[in-house]
């Protein structure tokens, strides 16, 4: 490899020119085929390997003027390279220039798997470093890093120490959120938000399931015209789909039987909470009922349990990553989930000291403290809230065939709050027009929505689940922005 025409000249007189530098800009000039290696794979058995490897500089430290030590950063995992003084191939000044980098730089390593005589504390990869024979300057970085990824990275309840490291704010992780995104912790978090919409996607699949893809422009408001984002639609007006509700109940008239959608949501709701986002990803899921909704609220249970599995069985390091930082008991489940009506929520509530006028609603305050109540008795951070009052439901839940206070509907629970709301739908048209009329809604306004019911359509159910707030939950990570790449609330629309 050659180094830039602007250091060639300091390298005359040292015998490692040649060895590293900063390279050309990469503009795809070759394409050798040199086999690349991932540092996960790296241990023990690869004593005395030549490796070629792309990373971030994490850290590094130079003892003296003839050794310097990098942590070496591939995603979530780490191995330490060592680069000493030789006669012949590496001089003082490559050791120096090496030193010089600065954190977060991007290299090309090459050098030689050495087995460690004790485990590398400071590394994930524990069991080998590499002896560097070439380094090479891929991408440096401009200006100050606004936070090290070493304070970045520690744990949440670790105790600020002044003059030692600095506690990084929330606030200032997403206003720099590309730096953020690039610790440990970060990666392993995406890993799983990836495995959680990977596990709901294969089990629907597997359970007669098709993905569909519904609009983002509505033209007219799907719940309410108080949470809806208009936008100006040509010489018209339209909405941003507060969910894909209306179009998984249209695909069912259109006998598509069992549908899910895993797509953008959005609520124009003034909520500055740490569970609250303006735009989210949802898992929505819709199907055709046989005999009762409870086949709709038992899959989705059955769905649930094979994700939280899946999470503990595929990504048991991940979920250990993101351990070191947010501390957390690990999240439990049982094989046969708990299921109350609401009434026996509100009774458990009220047991615990909550007077019953204040629990027509079971607010954000209630649902934390049921949680509370549950974990306690039963031992799981998972359950389902069955029966809920219809003055609480949307204009198209199905009503309780014996008593027309509650509804067909359900909440699904993990560690105290809601993660998912669902319900057997309305199908009969003249029924759904006399709900949306007592919901306050005019049945023309939703005109096309209206006609794929005037044709027929069978029974059906589903639910709505947050993406961000099932992978907030399952780690703990008592914010919801954490759990988002890029959170749009109320007060942020960047980066």
């Amino acid at each position: 490899m050659s180094v830039c025409v602007a250091c060639l000249s300091s390298y005359l007189q040292d015998y490692s020119t040649g060895r590293y530098g900063k390279l050309p800009l990469h503009q795809s000039q070759s394409r050798p085929n040199r086999k690349r290696t991932d540092i996960s794979t790296l241990t023990a058995q690869n004593d005395g390997e030549h490796v070629l490897v792309r990373a971030r500089i994490q850290t590094s430290r130079l003892q003296g003027n003839k050794m310097v030590f990098l942590n070496l950063r591939q995603r979530t995992n780490t191995v330490q390279a060592l680069m000493t003084v030789t006669k012949d191939n590496i001089s003082k000044q490559m050791v120096k220039w090496a030193g010089s980098l600065a954190d977060e730089s991007i290299v090309i390593v090459e050098g030689v798997v050495k087995k460690s005589p004790e485990p590398i504390k400071s590394a994930s990869v524990s069991e080998v470093e590499i002896h560097i024979q070439e380094l090479w300057l891929l991408s440096g970085i401009e200006g100050r890093l606004a936070f090290s990824l070493e304070d970045a990275s520690r744990s949440e309840t670790a105790p600020e120490v002044e003059g030692q490291f600095n506690k990084v704010l929330l606030e200032t992780r997403l206003n720099n959120r590309v730096l953020d995104l690039r610790t440990t912790t970060n990666q392993a978090i995406f890993k799983l938000q990836h495995a959680i919409g990977d596990l709901f996607r294969n089990y629907l699949n597997e359970n007669g399931f098709i993905e569909i893809h519904s609009p983002k422009l509505q033209g007219s408001a799907t719940e309410s015209g108080a949470s809806v984002f208009k936008v100006e639609y040509f010489k018209g007006k339209a909405f941003l789909a507060q969910s894909p509700q209306l179009a998984k109940q249209m695909a069912i008239a259109a006998d598509f039987e069992r549908v899910y959608e895993i797509g953008p949501v959005f609520r124009a709701e003034d909520s500055n909470t740490h569970r609250h986002m303006t735009e989210f990803i949802g898992l929505d899921l819709e199907m055709a009922i046989e005999e009762h909704y409870h086949e709709v609220r038992d899959l989705i249970d059955e769905m649930f349990k094979a994700i939280f599995k899946g999470l503990k069985d595929k990504y048991a390091h991940e979920i250990g990553v993101v351990r070191q930082q947010f501390e957390a008991e690990e999240f439990k489940w049982r094989d046969e989930t708990l299921v109350l009506t609401f009434k026996e929520a509100v009774d458990l509530l009220v047991e615990d000291g909550v007077e019953r006028e204040a629990l027509d609603d079971i607010n954000t305050e209630n649902e934390k403290r049921l949680g509370r109540i549950i974990k306690a008795k039963y031992d799981t951070d998972y359950f389902i809230v069955d029966k809920f009052p219809l003055a609480l439901r949307p204009f198209y839940t199905m009503p309780d065939p014996d008593d027309p206070t509650l509804s067909n509907s359900y909440d699904f629970f993990m560690r105290g709050e809601e993660i998912m709301s669902g319900a057997q739908r309305i199908h009969d048209p003249e029924f759904l027009c006399q709900q949306m009329r007592a919901k306050g809604v005019d049945p023309e306004s939703m005109k096309g929505y209206l006609d794929g019911f005037r044709q027929g359509c069978p029974p059906h159910g589903g639910g709505g689940i947050g993406l961000e707030r099932v992978l907030m939950l399952f780690l703990k990570l008592n914010n919801i922005r954490r759990a988002s790449l890029f959170p749009r609330d109320p007060k942020r629309l960047e980066p």
